[in-house]
């Protein structure tokens, strides 16, 4: 639960700064925010959520 909480902040930062500094329109968010919505709801939800943990845990493992 907390990486989709980071995930969620990090996605929320980034969507406001291209908001503010790279032209994206208020308009263009808010359809991202609802195709969230609708595929959290979808069948591809579970397969959506396998695939960033995995990610996850492969950024998680590069050691520096």
């Amino acid at each position: 639960m907390g990486i989709s909480i980071s995930v969620t902040v990090l996605l929320a930062i980034t969507v406001f700064a291209l908001v503010r500094k790279s032209g994206l329109k208020a308009g263009h968010a808010a359809v991202c925010i609802l195709l969230r919505f609708y595929l959290a709801s979808s069948s591809l939800a579970p397969t959506i959520s396998r695939l960033t943990a995995s990610l996850a845990n492969v950024v998680g493992g590069i050691k520096l």
